[in-house]
Formats: structure tokens, C-alpha cells, sequence
């Protein structure tokens, strides 16, 4: 043998030819190898049902505070309004929606799909100074923002203190 192979008790004959390409340990591609893996095994669970709920995409959100609120930009490209659903429950903000993939048709054909399609669900715990009965939220040109104002008491009061 010319040439020394570090030794991976995670690797499978398939990967080998992946590991060939540097012939070292690289724990990102391993951790990649373990989640392709692990949605393998998800996705054959018994009774063909899966074992938890995954969203097929993902939007990308912001969130920040202004104002006397806090605000939620989420990134909903081709999104329908109709598609959409805002709910705040138990201190918990959800997102849900779906946006669906474009067909084939008669004169089209697509060489190329990387966006990608589906329902997704986003949930974020709200702080507890938030008045969760006076949320409200907009959506224009791709983008959902949701106002939560903040509660009357949660705003800052100045306390004079007399020093002796």
C-alpha cells in the first residue's frame, strides 16, 4: 500500500469515494452524511407514516424591536395571502403557509428546479411584555410583517431614588 487512509468506523463503502477526494477526517461532510442518513431512516418508518412533521421549505425571517413593538419581516416570495396563516396562542407566534410548485404546461418545460416548494411552519415563543390581543400583521410584495405592540406595563418608568 502506497498511501496511508485515516480510519472512519462511520464511513460506508459508498462514501469512500467521497472520502478519497482529500483523504482526510472532514466532520461537516460526516454530519451531513449522518442527517442524509437519518432522513433514510425517517422516511421508511413502519406503516409508512413518518415519525415527526418536517416542513418542505423554510422562509427566512427578521426580527426586531422599535417603536414600543416587535416586529417579524418574513421572507414569503410567490406566497398567496389566501396560503397564509397568522395565529398567536399560549405565549407562541405560528407561521404557517405553503407555497405551491409550478406545473409543467403545454409549450413549457423546465431544465432547472432550486427553489424550493411546499408547506412550511415557523413558531417563535413571545416575550411576555408583548400585548398578544392587538397583534396585527401585513402583506405586500412577498413579505409578511407582523406588529405584536408591547403591553402598557411593560414600558419603562424612571424611579427617583433620594440618596442619604
Amino acid at each position: 500500500m502506497s498511501a496511508l487512509t485515516l480510519w472512519n468506523p462511520f464511513r460506508r463503502s459508498d462514501d469512500l469515494r467521497l472520502w478519497r477526494t482529500r483523504d482526510r477526517w472532514n466532520p461537516i461532510r460526516e454530519i451531513e452524511n449522518l442527517q442524509a442518513r437519518m432522513n433514510q431512516l425517517m422516511a421508511s418508518w413502519p406503516d409508512g407514516e413518518e415519525a415527526m412533521t418536517v416542513s418542505d421549505w423554510s422562509p427566512l425571517v427578521d426580527i426586531l424591536e422599535q417603536n414600543g413593538e416587535y416586529l417579524v419581516k418574513a421572507e414569503l416570495p410567490e406566497v398567496r395571502k389566501e396560503d397564509l396563516k397568522v395565529r398567536v396562542e399560549d405565549g407562541t407566534l405560528q407561521i404557517t403557509g405553503e407555497r405551491k410548485s409550478e406545473k409543467e404546461e403545454k409549450g413549457r418545460r423546465f431544465h432547472r428546479i432550486e427553489r424550493s416548494y411546499g408547506s412550511f411552519e415557523r413558531s417563535f415563543a413571545l416575550p411576555e411584555d408583548v400585548d398578544a390581543s392587538k397583534v396585527t400583521s401585513d402583506f405586500r410584495e412577498g413579505i409578511l410583517q407582523i406588529h405584536i405592540p408591547k403591553s402598557s406595563s411593560a414600558k419603562a418608568k424612571a424611579i427617583e431614588v433620594k440618596v442619604q
